[in-house]
């Protein structure tokens, strides 16, 4: 049994090795740990401050992003509306020039129409006149052949100026 009940010589040397072994620890070992984890507690902590502003800052450039995204796209309605509104000018201002320039054209083309038809009016007239002279020469030829006939036509003539 002396394996299991150690003497009081053993405790006592135990004891003293212990304690030795203790003070050297805290002398030693222990301030360089405790120095050391507080160092890394502190460095954990500044990380997490560090990590904390950061995820602010992104917050807050997520939110100077939107405010952005929503300006370009104001600023882009705002484009599009005034294109728009010039392209119908344009359409609009286009269309009445179109609408001039017909209207130009149609009158022109009724003026040359009508020029070339009082043209052709005055040539059928004279081609009307000169066949009605032709005709009435060669009929006046004919009836005046005989003398009678002419002293017939002179008196009625005159008639007719005297009336008129």
């Amino acid at each position: 049994m002396e394996l299991v009940t150690p003497g009081i010589g053993l405790i006592f040397w135990q004891t003293v090795t212990f304690l030795i072994v203790l003070g050297l620890l805290a002398a030693f070992v222990w301030r360089p740990i405790t120095d050391a984890l507080r160092a890394r507690e502190g460095f954990i902590a500044d990380s997490l401050d560090a990590a904390e502003n950061a995820k602010k800052e992104i917050e807050q450039l997520k939110a100077d992003n939107e405010y952005l995204l929503q300006e370009a796209r104001i600023e882009r309605d705002k484009i599009l509306a005034q294109a728009n509104e010039a392209a119908k000018q344009i359409k609009e201002s286009a269309k009445e020039e179109t609408a001039k320039i017909t209207a130009k054209m149609t009158e022109d083309a009724r003026a040359i129409i009508a020029s070339e038809k009082n043209a052709a009016l005055t040539e059928v007239k004279d081609l009307v006149s000169s066949l009605s002279l032709d005709i009435a020469e060669k009929v006046l030829r004919k009836s005046l052949e005989d003398k009678k006939a002419q002293e017939s036509l002179v008196k009625e003539l005159i008639k007719d100026i005297k009336v008129s």
